[in-house]
Order: C-alpha cells, then sequence, then structure tokens
C-alpha cells in the first residue's frame, strides 16, 4: 500500500508515525517502487546551517529550536499524512519526495510556505501539503527570523518508466509554451519545475509543481495543470511513465 513516511525526529513522542491508504479488495504483493524522477532543483543557500536527522535548518538571521520545529508539526502529522491517503486513490504509481520550507518571522508567524522540492506529480496532494503547512504555529525563533524546511517522502507502487529530462523535454515539446497563458490573470512563480505522469495513449494522469523560489499560486497552478493534463504525449506502451521539465516564465 502507499505510505507516507515522516522525518524520525518528527515522530518521536507522536502517535502517529504513517497512515497507510485503504483501497477495496485485497492488495497486491508488494512492489519495488521504481526510482522517482530526480528534477535539478536549486536549493536554498545554506548560511550556517546544521541538519538534524531529516530537518534542515537555513540560519539566515535567526534559528528555530528543534523542539520548537516539532511542537509546532505534531498536531499536523496526521493531517500531512491524510494530503496523500486520501487523494491517491487508484493512482498506486504515485509517489515522490517532497520539500517543505518555512519562513518564520521574528514574532514566530508564518511568512511563506514553499514547496522547494517535489516530484510527487500530483498537484491536489501538494496543494494539500502547503495549506497544512502553513495552518501550524511555532514560537519565536532565537535570533530574528528563521528558515527551516523538511523532505517527506511518499511511496509508490507499481512499475514507472522515469524519462530523463532530455527525454522529458522531446515528449512535451512546444506544448510548454501553453502554460504561458495562464500568466495572464496570475503571475507564473519563477522556475517552476512541472512533473508529469503519462499513461495509455499518451495522455497525462496527473500533474505537480514545485519551485525553489517563489511560492505557487492556487489559481496559477489550478490553470497549468488543466494545460498539462491536455497534452498529448509518447505512448509508454504498458507502462506509466514519469517526466519532469523545467518551466521558466517568458
Amino acid at each position: 500500500m502507499p505510505r507516507a513516511v515522516m522525518p524520525r525526529n518528527l515522530r518521536r513522542g507522536i502517535p502517529l508515525a504513517m497512515l497507510a491508504a485503504c483501497g477495496g479488495g485485497s492488495a497486491p504483493p508488494p512492489a519495488k517502487p521504481a526510482e522517482p524522477v530526480k528534477p535539478h532543483a536549486t536549493r536554498v543557500p545554506v548560511e550556517d546551517g546544521e541538519q538534524e536527522d531529516g530537518v534542515t535548518f537555513v540560519t539566515k538571521h535567526g534559528r528555530m529550536e528543534q523542539a520548537a520545529i516539532q511542537a509546532g508539526l505534531a498536531p499536523h502529522t496526521t493531517e500531512l499524512s491524510d494530503c496523500y491517503t486520501t487523494r491517491v486513490g487508484r493512482r498506486r504509481w504515485l509517489g515522490g519526495h517532497v520539500q517543505i520550507h518555512w519562513d518564520i518571522g521574528a514574532d514566530g508567524t508564518i511568512t511563506s510556505v514553499k514547496l522547494l522540492e517535489s516530484d510527487l506529480g500530483a498537484w491536489a496532494v501538494e496543494k494539500c501539503l502547503v495549506e497544512v503547512a502553513k495552518s501550524a504555529s511555532f514560537d519565536r525563533p532565537i535570533g530574528g527570523p528563521a528558515d527551516f524546511m523538511i523532505p517527506l517522502d511518499f511511496s509508490g507502487k507499481g512499475n514507472t518508466h522515469a524519462m530523463d529530462e532530455d527525454e522529458g523535454l522531446k515528449a512535451v515539446g512546444g506544448q510548454l509554451v501553453k502554460l504561458d497563458a495562464c500568466s495572464k490573470t496570475e503571475p507564473a512563480p519563477d522556475d517552476v519545475v512541472v512533473t508529469v505522469y503519462v499513461g495509455p495513449h499518451g495522455k497525462a494522469q496527473s500533474v505537480g509543481f514545485s519551485s525553489a523560489k517563489t511560492e505557487i499560486t492556487e489559481k496559477w497552478a489550478e490553470c497549468a495543470e488543466k494545460a498539462a493534463m491536455a497534452w498529448r504525449l509518447p505512448d509508454p506502451h504498458g507502462v506509466v511513465a514519469k517526466l519532469a521539465i523545467r518551466y521558466r516564465p517568458r
């Protein structure tokens, strides 16, 4: 069954560690997950950062205590897992790695939440993760505004074919420009990684987004998702293919 895996340090002392999705009938024998596409997303620069058991501290001005992060996220671990388990449905092949990045103001207020990285390829799940992340509350950082990020891994089942970057660009071709229309009413996020699953007859099955630089607005993402789902792509012939390409608005 697909499952959402939380960092170990956020699971200590929390009743729920992970949730499994429930489906009708008996589950198929476990299959080795395919290697997820790994877009070359730009990471936020770390200045005097500290990494401990899955949580990365990006210390630009102040710093967040480990205990403060754990206390702020502990009430939301079930919700974060549910974002995936309640939305994966029959798409058992859907899985990937997500990095959620928080900017915290000097008073503890969340000023920004970004999908720093995501090759999950499912906007409904990614949107839910961001909404839950924004609902958390934290104590004041020490020494001023601070940043931190946590990784989440979602394990898919079944075989997928991971296209490399060149294959993905060739498959999408000139259709990428169709995303430009979404910027007419809503500014596009800067430097977006678009992840797409491709099924029978070259039809897109699921689409997701991430940006290391800016937040992705709901209005832009809904427009871009609709445009990408209409792409006609090469038929993967009996498997689900996964591609990730970078989109830079014109």
